[in-house]
C-alpha cells in the first residue's frame, strides 16, 4: 500500500508537458508558440488557456487537432494525449477557426 501511494505522489509531481501551438487556415498565430502545462490536466483546460492567450470570447469558434490529424475529447489527460502522440518531445496542438479534419 505504502509502495503505491509513493508511485501516486511521484505521478502527481510530474514535470510539465511540452505543448507547441500551431495555427492553422486564417486562425492568428502567437507570439510564443511553446508553452509547459501541467501533464494531469484535462485537455479543457489546454483549449481554455489557448482561448486566453488568443484573446477569444467562450463563443467564438475554436477548433483544436492533435497533429493535424484529430480532435481530442475535452475530457482527455494532456498526459495520455503526450503519451500517444508526441512528436520530437512535444505535444503538438493545431488551432482553427473552421473545421479542417475530422
Amino acid at each position: 500500500m505504502h509502495e503505491a501511494h509513493e508511485a501516486l505522489e511521484t505521478y502527481s509531481k510530474k514535470d510539465p508537458v511540452k505543448v507547441r501551438f500551431k495555427a492553422v487556415g486564417s486562425a492568428p498565430i502567437m507570439k510564443q508558440n511553446f508553452y509547459r502545462i501541467t501533464a494531469s490536466n484535462r485537455f479543457q483546460a489546454v483549449i481554455q488557456f489557448l482561448r486566453r492567450e488568443l484573446g477569444w470570447k467562450a463563443g467564438d469558434p475554436l477548433f483544436t487537432y492533435i497533429n493535424l490529424a484529430f480532435s481530442p475529447a475535452p475530457d482527455d489527460t494532456v498526459s495520455n494525449l503526450f503519451k500517444s502522440f508526441a512528436t520530437d518531445g512535444h505535444l503538438i496542438v493545431n488551432y482553427s477557426t473552421t473545421a479542417a479534419w475530422g
